[in-house]
């Protein structure tokens, strides 16, 4: 975004799963002509094995569009390697200036085997340990807020979460009933199970992190 040529004032970021709905298109020509916010955030309408997940804490939003030049992509973790796969790319993107919320939402169907979804989520859990044994605040980063914007909050409550001291297992399972995935029948009840096991996952990497660490400190090795 900062070297490309870019041809127009403002970048809408999309995956290949997303789709625009005529109702959303409108609603961002419309909100192209305020000059007054440079970034909007879009909620995601999320499909799951054929299913529009309601519930299942699978309706997020993402900072999408955003004038050229105001936004860039956090960067949460300096040293990534290939089995941490996409994650960097799906973090937020924080923009210099107000922004607001757009009311239509963004059509996001889940296309991936759920080998594949295993697999996928499986390399962002060792991202995610490495992130969450960081100190908190790092620069430029979406800030922790349990009062503040969708992307904030969510940010507390995984960090204290994490910290909670209660099994690892059961916390996974915690989540997956807070996420009311039942509601959404199978699809929702697997995507929520999917979302606990990924987070018992980067836990139990936590605690192995935490182990070479400490191994290493014994030993004397760098």
């Amino acid at each position: 975004m900062d070297t490309l040529p870019l041809a127009y004032d403002w970048i809408l970021l999309l995956d290949a799963d997303e789709a625009l709905t005529p109702e959303l298109i409108e609603e961002i020509r419309c909100a192209l002509q305020n000059p007054e916010v440079n970034g909007y955030s879009i909620r995601l309408q999320m499909y799951f094995l054929g299913k529009v997940l309601r519930h299942c804490d699978a309706s997020f939003r993402k900072l999408s569009l955003f004038r050229k030049g105001r936004g860039r992509f956090e960067c949460r973790l300096k040293d990534q390697d290939p089995s941490m796969a996409d994650i960097e790319i799906h973090e937020h993107v924080v923009v210099d200036g107000p922004t607001a919320e757009l009311r239509h939402a963004l059509v996001h169907h889940n296309v991936d085997s759920l080998s594949r979804y295993i697999l996928k989520h499986n390399e962002y859990s060792n991202w995610e340990a490495r992130v969450l044994l960081q100190p908190e605040g790092a620069p430029g980063a979406v800030r922790a807020d349990l009062l503040g914007t969708q992307a904030s909050a969510r940010r507390w409550l995984k960090r204290n979460l994490y910290r909670c001291r209660v099994p690892r297992l059961c916390s996974s399972s915690i989540v997956m009933f807070l996420c009311l995935g039942f509601l959404d029948g199978a699809p929702g009840l697997i995507y929520c199970a999917f979302q606990a096991v990924q987070m018992f996952h980067s836990k139990a990497k936590i605690y192995e992190l935490k182990y070479e660490l400490n191994s290493g400190l014994k030993t004397g090795r760098n």
